[in-house]
């Protein structure tokens, strides 16, 4: 089994694309306060259900992805490195955690709300 080490070059250009995303001016004139208002409206309409169910697809499938690496990197796979299973099972415990907190708000709101008085 091939081991290897941490790509320094991905993340050097990742570093880059980081510095050059900071650089960037925050707006760009007119056009682009017209643009924001129109994804803010768009955002508006976006149905709770459908996000909240392609939030927790999204889980689901990062979670998948973590679980068939393992199993790859036992397997023996050599494409398969531990610092990427690692990492791909920390995105997955990262991203099921947040989902419990937002749960825990759900659920939080929802007892305030019903204990509200009318």
């Amino acid at each position: 089994m091939k081991t290897t080490g941490i790509d320094s070059s991905r993340i050097e250009a990742m570093l880059a694309q980081l510095k050059a995303a900071a650089q960037r001016p925050e707006t760009q004139g007119i056009g682009a306060l017209v643009g924001e208002t129109k994804a803010s409206n768009n955002a508006s309409k976006v149905d709770f259900s459908q996000a909240l169910k392609a939030s927790l697809d999204n889980v689901n499938q990062v979670q998948k992805s973590a679980e068939q690496l393992g199993k790859n990197f036992a397997m023996g796979d050599d494409s398969v490195s531990l610092s990427d299973v690692m990492i791909a099972n920390q995105k997955a415990n990262i991203s099921f955690q947040a989902t419990i907190q937002v749960r825990n708000k759900l659920v939080s709101a929802y007892h305030d709300i019903m204990n509200m008085q009318v």
